[in-house]
């Protein structure tokens, strides 16, 4: 079962993680307005809840991390 609110669309979008002065560079891999799976080289020191940038897009999105595995992380939109 599914348990997401909406359709992830396939995407290939540069992003950043932004937190307490911080911020990783990621790939964002999917997005939905809910919430998106972001790609990044290292999962150390990101906590559960930051800010996605989507500089492109002019976005400042807070969210908080869903599911982590390897080198990608789910969040949802809060």
């Amino acid at each position: 079962m599914n348990a997401r609110r909406d359709i992830r669309h396939r995407v290939l979008k540069v992003g950043t993680i932004e937190f307490g002065g911080g911020a990783i560079d990621c790939t964002i891999r999917n997005l939905s307005p809910s919430g998106a799976a972001l790609q990044v080289e290292n999962q150390t020191g990101i906590p559960d809840q930051f800010t996605l940038v989507m500089p492109a897009e002019g976005l400042h999105m807070p969210c908080h991390v869903a599911w982590r595995r390897a080198y990608r992380l789910g969040v949802a939109f809060d």
